[in-house]
């Protein structure tokens, strides 16, 4: 029986994989503890899994960030990216602020409009239900609906939506005019709800509901960005869980088009400040065991702005995405970590033997089979912004 860590089982794991073979969840916690030369052997074996279906092609998707609220059900214990309705920078944007944000980047050549915001603010917060009803909204959602249609048509910037837990009706009044819609699973571990962890008090984190909207989503066919958090106290078994609980999902549905594998960072004025976050090689080997349980075919993203210097080494890793970068928003959940420059972007990508290659919200194999993951009239949109292969052929000054 292979035990974790038991290196001298890494060479049958991997070669297992290379064959092409399904490796279980015992294995796969083996690798998540190589070292030395397996470390290499893993890593190579990740690479060679991504480029062979992904060439040596790493997207990015040009966007403009729209924070529409950071108001929220939930208190996680490293964000601080929510507010309460008496804080001073707590703010929820107007239509005339959405649209002046969307208009910018739409001019910069952005293509996507990604509105993060908090899950059902107005379930806890009477200012923020008083606040859409002023504006003539009964839910945040509604609300978010509203704000993606009026970019939509207004920009041509395509939505791609993240707000938390979404009942039957509002995933299907989000569909009219989001492309994709995102919802990290973050982890499956329920240690992490007791008192002092990451999602202590945060009811909406609860795996159940998570992998349950991801289901509800696949059986609409709505395309859906999912991944998890590193280094908010899991264990790598734990990770590795969490990535065989969206392989589920994604065998099931397919609608799973992209696999976010994103590291913590400690940031001050939270629970978490004094945490200690995943240095580089931690980030390799999740980002390596990742890939290898969710296969060549799956889309991994590893934002780069989180690591700034470690991050040409995820290329290495298996990964052929870097995420939405903006030329004009900042990293509105990660203030302190700016985006990088296209430019310097590119460089690096080229330097490890990569040609950087802009995206829609929406990944090409997606995009080529629109009639199945979009409604007829957003198929329409979408087809005409892309070339035979799905990648975008439109130009904007």
């Amino acid at each position: 029986m292979i035990q974790i860590g038991d290196k001298a089982q890494i060479d049958e794991i991997l070669d297992k994989v290379r064959s092409g073979m399904q490796i279980n969840k015992t294995e796969a916690s083996s690798l998540m503890h190589s070292s030395g030369a397996d470390l290499l052997k893993l890593l190579d074996t990740a690479y060679s899994l991504c480029t062979s279906f992904h060439g040596t092609i790493v997207t990015y998707s040009p966007k403009v960030f729209i924070p529409l609220t950071n108001l929220c059900r939930d208190r996680c214990g490293y964000c601080t990216f929510v507010k309460g309705p008496r804080q001073e920078d707590a703010h929820t944007m107007l239509p005339e602020e959405v649209m002046k944000v969307a208009t910018e980047g739409y001019k910069l050549g952005c293509l996507e409009a990604l509105f993060s915001l908090g899950d059902h603010p107005e379930w806890r917060h009477k200012s923020m239900l008083n606040k859409l009803n002023y504006l003539g909204y009964k839910s945040t959602p509604e609300y978010v609906a509203a704000m993606s249609q009026l970019v939509l048509e207004e920009t041509g910037l395509l939505p791609h939506t993240n707000c938390g837990i979404l009942d039957d009706s509002e995933l299907d009044s989000l569909r009219k005019s989001n492309v994709s819609l995102g919802l990290m699973l973050e982890s499956t571990s329920e240690t992490l709800f007791n008192r002092g962890g990451a999602h202590y008090g945060a009811k909406s984190k609860h795996p159940s509901l998570r992998l349950d909207m991801l289901v509800r989503a696949g059986k609409k066919n709505i395309p859906m960005t999912t991944g998890i958090l590193v280094g908010i106290g899991e264990t790598p078994s734990d990770r590795v869980d969490s990535f065989y609980a969206i392989k589920e999902v994604q065998e099931e549905y397919g609608n799973i088009q992209e696999v976010i594998i994103q590291n913590f960072r400690p940031k001050l004025q939270t629970r978490m400040s004094n945490n200690s976050y995943p240095y580089l090689v931690e980030m390799l080997k999740t980002l390596a065991v990742g890939r290898i349980i969710l296969g060549g075919e799956m889309n991994i993203q590893a934002p780069p702005n989180l690591n700034d210097e470690g991050h040409q080494a995820y290329l290495m890793a298996g990964i052929n995405d870097w995420g939405g970068v903006s030329p004009l928003t900042k990293d509105f959940i990660n203030p302190e970590a700016p985006w990088p420059d296209i430019k310097r972007l590119e460089f690096e990508s080229n330097e490890v033997g990569f040609q950087l290659v802009k995206r829609l919200c929406l990944y090409p194999e997606y995009v080529i089979n629109s009639d199945r993951w979009l409604t007829s009239k957003l198929s329409s949109i979408v087809d005409s912004y892309v070339n035979s292969m799905g990648f975008p052929n439109i130009r904007r000054n």
